[in-house]
């Protein structure tokens, strides 16, 4: 009686993983031991895709070990891989699990590049593979029992899944067998199985019939809920349906029998009888409606004994009254079974192979922290470099400290050789107009790149809209215009990055050719550089006074809040601190990650302390200059006021002045080529994103195209094709007086075997009509000299009108063609052709019940030395 359903399992088409994670690992983490790592685990779960999916799997618990280790691992990877079309972009083709295809294309199929929808697929056939084994266990002992049980409740819980994330997980509508109607039917299916199973082993244990009962009357309802889910469905296997409304019938019948015996042990037999009566119908039902799909011939045979030995006893004994079958108490429910829920790792031998590898919310956590860490870091260091610059900017407009120095006006102060020596040894203006001159070959190599990435783009976007206008509704996925918006937003973002570069350049360019000669005349010698200088001659009192002393104490104590800078700087820029861990606590405890929280607090306690050290040296230095610019104030009044020592001194100013942008230009310009060169790294990997992407396009459309070819093939290429009008028009040739309309044929019903018409009397075969080829041999008895061709009403079709037979066929011929009604197809002798005059080729005559069927018969000529003479064949009249 026990016939289960199983689910058959859906093919995949072969994906390399491997190599887009390998991508994706070497472009996001160092070179080193760790990348290494996740290289080899990611080659490691290409190969367990090919043992889950690659190949035909056998019923048995080690080949679902296998697709349930694939399935944890896909959960595994998905937080820490971003799988989507414009990243990790890896396109999994699925077929439909129910559809067998046609004879002009494959099975229905869907791909999409989407690691839910390589889940949700995966997921159905594990299902699929838990409900296969359970139908082929031994439901005679207790182990095979309890594994069919345990498995069509896993299989159900499967399903269920796929119900209730199928659409979530998918970015358009699924295939028929993962849809949330099939699926939710398929669970219901296997919960009622499984029910199902509970029944046989309560049964096999011999309990109580009332729990008996509840168990059959709980199954029958999930096979009834099941049935009604999918019978206006054409969506599962035809013989899904037929089964379903058996074991309805073959689930209540049994509760209605164990429930007759507890009527019967409780005395009452008028109760007895009328379930056992019903129960006799629901199976009479399946018999004779299901007989090919299920047998229930020994529960007929155990229901009809007990139906008659009750009647018997009633009939003879307790003359109870047997009650209507609407007055019956309904038997209760007892539900053993329910769906496993998928909690992940389904796989008892569950080894994660990215274990080392971060989630990428965690990823993303420690990306933006450390954005957010930068931009305090530059804020500090910027607040430090332009306090620095401020205060180098006072002491060139004071002359400072060459003018404390310069007091004998006629050799160069020590502060100004200092810095002559300090540009040289960086290479002068050569390293300036070097490096100048290296831009705008950086600049043109990252534009031609970022031309050819969105190139790329709007080359696969134009080929996507023709394609798209060619086929409309048929063009079914992703506009290229939607898909690419986050990659054009990029380089976009890219192009702004560029512009504002090139107007940096402008700028540096620009303040250069207005400081040039000034750094020239400093990277002159000394002598040169003295003889540029014009000389004076102040008082020489001022190298002993107080107030070049307080000016000297006061430029000292700045110099040491520049290098307390450059210190502070150094230790901001090397101080590192690892907050992966602390995300993955978060997200361990909370589930997810407040990252601003999280990142503010942890900056402060980092860098409190740094921003304290740098706010202090600001204030410093603040007091300092306002100290050395009150010092400068005195100096100036004690000083003698001449033209030559002002001249002198504006020209001290200048070179100090060229001093500090040499400097400037001189980090401005590395900064900008370290700029390019880094941003040449991201723009190659934009590139490679862009690449990536249009090739996994272009595999998609190929596809798909591919597909629309197969489903243009399958259409009929016209709605009917008419009928010939020898199919529509008598034998004779003309039309019945009688009827306007043709006549046609009468048909046949298929399937029946025509019956070859009755054969008349030989007719008489004259002297003249036969060839010498045609008479009869020797010792062979000849044809009767006439035979009178018997009277019909109206005369056959094809059929000569006089008694002779005619020479060659009458009429047009009959439609030969196999099926046609009436006519009996008879295997054609090789070498026959019924449109050559001469036979005489052949290496016998050929015979009249050989003839092609439909086909008019006449005389052929006699073979010589044939034993027989030829009989002509009429068809009946």
């Amino acid at each position: 009686m026990t016939n289960f359903i199983s689910v058959q399992l859906k093919k995949a088409s072969e994906v390399d993983l491997a190599k887009p994670l390998c991508k994706f690992i070497q472009q996001s983490y160092p070179s080193g031991d760790a990348q290494a790592e996740h290289c080899r685990a990611a080659e490691e779960l290409s190969k367990l895709r090919k043992s889950a999916l690659g190949r035909p799997l056998d019923k048995h618990e080690s080949a679902l070990e296998t697709l349930l280790r694939y399935y944890d691992q896909l959960c595994s990877i998905e937080p820490k891989f971003p799988f989507s079309e414009n990243q990790v972009c890896v396109t999994f083709t699925w077929k439909d699990a129910f559809d067998k295809g046609s004879l002009f294309g494959g099975s229905v199929k869907l791909a999409l590049a989407s690691l839910g929808y390589e889940k949700t697929c995966v997921l159905f056939n594990c299902g699929a593979l838990a409900s296969q084994i359970a139908a082929e266990q031994n439901l005679d002992n207790d182990e095979g029992l309890k594994a069919a049980a345990k498995h069509y409740q896993f299989a159900s819980g499967a399903f269920q899944h796929i119900k209730d994330t199928v659409l979530s997980a998918l970015s358009r509508e699924p295939t028929v067998d993962i849809s949330p109607d099939t699926v939710g039917t398929l669970s219901l299916i296997m919960l009622a199985q499984a029910q199902e199973v509970f029944f046989l082993k309560a049964t096999r244990d011999k309990m109580k019939d009332g729990i008996i009962a509840k168990l059959a009357n709980q199954a029958a309802d999930y096979y009834g809920d099941a049935y009604k889910q999918c019978q206006y469905k054409d969506t599962l296997p035809k013989e899904v349906f037929p089964v379903l409304a058996a074991k309805h019938c073959i689930m209540q019948a049994n509760a209605e029998y164990h429930q007759s015996i507890l009527a019967k042990q409780q005395k009452k037999f008028g109760e007895e009888i009328g379930r056992l009566q019903h129960a006799a119908d629901l199976v009479k039902t399946v018999a004779s409606r299901y007989d090919e799909y299920i047998n229930v011939k020994d529960l007929v045979d155990k229901i009809n004994r007990a139906l008659t030995a009750a009647k018997k006893d009633n009939d003879f004994i307790y003359h109870d009254r047997v009650p209507d079958l609407k007055d019956l108490e309904p038997i209760g429910k007892a539900s053993l079974v329910k769906s496993t829920p998928v909690a992940v790792p389904l796989s008892q031998k569950f080894t994660d192979l990215f274990e080392k590898m971060v989630p990428l919310q965690v990823q993303q956590s420690v990306s933006v922290y450390n954005q957010r860490k930068a931009d305090l870091v530059n804020r500090l260091i910027a607040q430090m470099r332009e306090a620095t610059n401020l205060a180098n900017g006072v002491l060139a407009s004071l002359n400072l400290p060459a003018a404390i120095e310069d007091v004998s006006g006629d050799t160069v102060p020590q502060s100004i050789l200092n810095k002559s020596k300090a540009v040289i040894e960086q290479g002068g203006v050569q390293t300036i107009d070097q490096l100048i001159k290296d831009l705008p070959e950086l600049l043109q190599r990252n534009k031609e790149i970022l031309d050819e990435s969105l190139r790329l783009l709007d080359e696969e976007e134009t080929t996507d809209n023709e394609l798209r206008t060619k086929f409309k509704e048929r063009w079914q996925r992703t506009p290229s215009n939607d898909l690419y918006k986050p990659l054009r937003a990029e380089g976009a973002n890219f192009h702004n990055i560029l512009n504002k570069a090139v107007q940096a350049d402008g700028q540096v360019r620009e303040g250069y050719q207005s400081h040039r000669d000034t750094i020239a005349l400093l990277c002159k010698p000394e002598a040169e550089l003295n003889a540029a200088i014009p000389s004076a001659n102040p008082a020489k009192t001022l190298q002993g006074s107080e107030v070049v002393n307080v000016l000297k104490t006061l430029l000292a104590s700045l110099d040491e809040v520049k290098k307390e800078r450059e210190q502070l700087e150094n230790d901001l820029k090397s101080v590192n601190f690892d907050m992966t861990n602390k995300f993955l606590t978060a997200l361990a405890q909370d589930g997810a990650i407040n990252e601003e929280a999280i990142s503010v607090t942890e900056l402060d306690r980092i860098y409190g302390s740094y921003t304290q050290k740098v706010q202090e040296s600001l204030k410093k230095q603040e007091e300092l200059l306002k100290n050395i610019q009150n010092a400068h104030q005195d100096f100036s009044k004690m000083k003698q006021s001449n033209n030559e020592s002002n001249l002198r001194e504006e020209v001290l100013k200048n070179l100090a002045v060229a001093n500090d942008n040499f400097v400037e230009l001189l980090a401005n310009l590395k900064e900008g080529t370290k700029f390019y060169n880094e941003l040449t790294e991201i723009l190659l990997k934009f590139q490679n994103k862009c690449s990536d992407i249009v090739f996994a396009r272009k595999t998609e459309r190929d596809e798909l195209l591919k597909d629309l070819q197969q489903s243009i093939a399958r259409e009929p290429s016209a709605p009917s094709i008419p009928l010939p009008t020898y199919q529509t028009t008598p034998a004779g040739g003309s039309k019945p007086a009688a009827s306007s309309t043709p006549t046609p044929a009468p048909r046949t019903m298929v399937g029946t075997k025509p019956q070859p018409p009755a054969r008349p009397p030989p007719p008489v075969i004259s002297a003249a009509s036969s060839s010498p080829s045609a008479s009869a041999p020797s010792g062979t008895a000849a044809a009767p000299p006439s035979a009178p061709t018997p009277a019909a009403p109206t005369p056959a079709p094809g059929a000569s009108a006089s008694s002779t037979a005619p020479s060659q066929a009458q009429g047009p011929p009959y439609p030969t063609y196999p099926g046609y009604p009436g006519y009996c197809q008879m295997p054609m002798p090789i070498g026959y052709n019924p449109y050559m005059y001469g036979q005489y080729n052949l290496p016998y005559a050929p015979s009249p019940v050989f003839q092609n069927p439909g086909q008019p018969p006449y005389p052929a000529p006699q073979q010589p030395g044939y034993p027989f003479p030829q009989q002509p064949y009429f068809p009946q009249q």
